[in-house]
């Protein structure tokens, strides 16, 4: 079991949008493209001191300590960009190389870094507000900018206040638009008046989630909302598939950029719902217990199932992966994190349980069988008799679980 509360300050992100000029928009995109041809460099650096290197190891500080000769031999692109911005690139991909080897370590799947194209590669990290970038930090003036080395001060539109100290700045393009994150620390927590109030959450497909007390909270299931838009833009793509050494043709990028918009739609449309109903369970209860899930395993594929002759015997791997693909579009793992920082800002608390069995546990005696759930919906203790909804006596075990009281309504 895990616990945490709320406490004196927490570090929080802002994200804003940025409206730059034409030039600056110029700008911005070279200096994306500098750093990606920077980190695709660096990683071919290190695949070929494996190759031919007799297995060297190239590591973060050796390639960091090449950067002053990197800019003084293209001071026209890597020269004009800020140095720490560029060091942080470099600790990205060495981020990525020591995922790789704890992976080859655990025995899972290895993933080697990939190098990046130039629409994968869409973030540019400033590691200390001042060096390399300026936030505008005074709250009074109308108009909020940011300044990049080798760009400008740029326009922010900034909807709301940035509280605690800046820390680290990033700017980020997603489809023709550019936004500024802000992280900050020593952001001030402002409890919220207690309710009361205390709950246990389940998670599920069929509704978004379930409370201890009896509420379903639907599942707004936006991706089966955009399928066929996403089905038509996909198809109009695939008339334009990558030309060797070309890539897509004009026509090819716009239909590309088509369905990017679509899935971009998707991702906020999920990012609000899970804003908005974490906001909602924070403001009415003081104490918020939610499952531990392990997404990982619950989507994985099942394992080929070999027969007396050669063949493969049926392993239910079409119906597996409808459940994956629903599981994946709740966005569980999302909603779960924004409910931990927005109870965390507003001095709530939240209990992280163990889920094994809480569908099949009986809140009334407590006897555990797989036979208790007779249906995705339906309840009944083969024990007792005690009857209710599935997903509802899984929020209660959970809170039960996490030493909290049933709601009164349960």
């Amino acid at each position: 079991m895990n616990t945490n509360g709320g406490g004196a300050s927490v570090r929080r992100a802002f994200k804003f949008l940025l409206r730059p000029t034409r030039r600056q928009g110029q700008a911005l995109t070279l200096m994306l493209a500098d750093h990606c041809l920077l980190y695709n460099a660096a990683l071919q650096e290190r695949r070929d001191a494996y190759r031919h290197g007799s297995k060297t190891t190239v590591r973060y500080g050796d390639q960091s300590a090449q950067l002053k000769e990197i800019r003084a031999v293209d001071p026209d692109r890597q020269g004009r960009w800020s140095f720490s911005s560029q060091q942080a690139t470099l600790r990205r991909l060495d981020r990525a190389m020591q995922a790789f080897f704890r992976r080859v370590r655990a025995g899972e799947a290895p993933g080697y870094p990939r190098f990046k194209g130039g629409g994968r590669f869409d973030t540019v990290d400033f590691p200390r507000d001042g060096d390399g970038c300026r936030w505008d930090s005074t709250p009074t003036e109308p108009v909020t900018r940011v300044r990049f080395q080798g760009v400008g001060h740029i326009r922010v539109h900034r909807h709301r206040p940035v509280l605690g100290r800046v820390k680290t700045v990033s700017v980020k393009r997603e489809g023709r638009r550019w936004f500024v994150i802000v992280s900050c620390d020593d952001v001030p927590v402002r409890p919220l008046p207690e309710s009361g109030s205390s709950i246990g959450i389940d998670m599920g497909v069929v509704h978004f989630l379930t409370t201890s007390g009896g509420e379903h909270v639907a599942n707004p299931r936006f991706l089966a909302r955009s399928e066929d838009r996403l089905a038509a833009g996909q198809r109009e793509l695939a008339r334009f598939p990558r030309r060797p050494r070309c890539g897509r043709s004009r026509r090819g990028r716009v239909a590309a950029a088509r369905v990017a918009a679509i899935h971009r739609k998707i991702r906020r449309q999920r990012l609000d719902h899970a804003h908005k109903t974490a906001l909602n369970l924070v403001r009415q209860h003081d104490v918020i217990a939610y499952e531990r899930l392990n997404i990982a395993g619950m989507t994985r594929a099942p394992k080929p199932r070999p027969g007396l002759e050669g063949d493969y015997q049926p392993n239910g791997a079409a119906a597996k992966a409808t459940l994956n693909r629903s599981i994946l579009e709740s966005g569980w793992r999302s909603f779960l994190t924004i409910l931990v920082g927005k109870a965390e800002s507003a001095g709530r608390r939240t209990i992280e349980v163990d889920a094994r069995g809480t569908s099949r546990t009986c809140t009334n005696c407590g006897h555990v069988a797989a036979e208790n759930r007779l249906t995705q919906a339906e309840f009944v203790c083969m024990r007792c008799g005690f009857t209710g909804h599935a997903d509802w006596v899984a929020a209660c075990n959970i809170a039960l679980r996490a030493g909290l009281a049933l709601p009164a309504a349960a």
